[in-house]
């Protein structure tokens, strides 16, 4: 089992493939597991390589407990230390919510080490909700997913609930506890190829769209009647977007 060493901790990671390097960042309380269990690994591994991660926190990468370790700033160095460790100078990137999240973060703190960006269900601006999680310690499984649910503003599953059950929540609330100041700046030094996407059906819709409206090289599609949740879910509605602005980076 593969991993890289961050300064935080161990992280996971997962290579399959063989073509353009393209990482893959899910999002929050995931894993690398919902790339293959969605079918996006079936569908771009047989055109590039993909590096799937587990973000610190989540799979089988280490987690602490601690918030600090759970910086924009040090979930990109988490980034970097896969790309180090497989000796990967640039590389295409997915993220998907968190892992747009991060994908910012990646442009002002390693612009060099990207080709293209696919961001999804993420935007720039400041963004307050996340305060639901004060005074969610992650030892009571319903407050941290009631939190959840009014984050996204949407009813969570029960077979989702019981996945997010399954992760260390008292890591994962320390990492909920990130403030998420606006990244508006990075808009117009975003001059690299980029796609964001969002289901038309999650209330960060609209933000997203306008981050998209606002790049130098960017596009935005809208995936109707999908939830947050759902914008990894439905790869079908994803995927076509994806492979066709990658292909045309590739």
């Amino acid at each position: 089992m593969p991993f890289a060493t961050s300064d935080a901790g161990r992280i996971h990671y997962q290579v399959e493939g063989d073509g353009p390097a393209l990482l893959l960042h899910h999002g929050f309380t995931s894993s690398l597991e919902a790339w293959r269990y969605f079918g996006f690994a079936e569908a771009l591994r047989p055109h590039y390589r993909i590096i799937m991660i587990d973000a610190l926190g989540h799979g089988q990468s280490d987690k602490p407990h601690a918030v600090d370790a759970y910086s924009q700033q040090q979930r990109c160095r988490d980034v970097l230390a896969v790309l180090d460790a497989l000796d990967l100078e640039r590389v295409h990137y997915f993220g998907y919510s968190l892992g747009g999240w991060v994908g910012y973060g990646l442009v002002r703190h390693a612009r060099q080490r990207l080709s293209s960006l696919v961001l999804g269900a993420a935007h720039p601006y400041a963004d307050s909700s996340w305060d639901v999680f004060d005074g969610i310690d992650g030892r009571d499984p319903d407050a941290f997913i009631a939190a959840f649910e009014t984050l996204l503003e949407e009813r969570i599953s029960p077979q989702l609930k019981m996945l997010i059950r399954g992760n260390d929540l008292v890591a994962l609330a320390a990492a909920a506890h990130q403030p998420r100041p606006s990244q508006q700046d990075l808009l117009r030094r975003m001059d690299l190829p980029c796609l964001m996407f969002c289901g038309d059906a999650d209330a960060r819709h609209e933000a997203v769209r306008r981050a998209a409206a606002a790049l130098p090289a960017g596009g935005f599609a809208s995936l109707p009647g999908v939830t947050h949740f759902g914008g990894l879910m439905h790869s079908q509605l994803v995927l076509p977007p994806v492979l066709q602005f990658l292909a045309r980076q590739c």
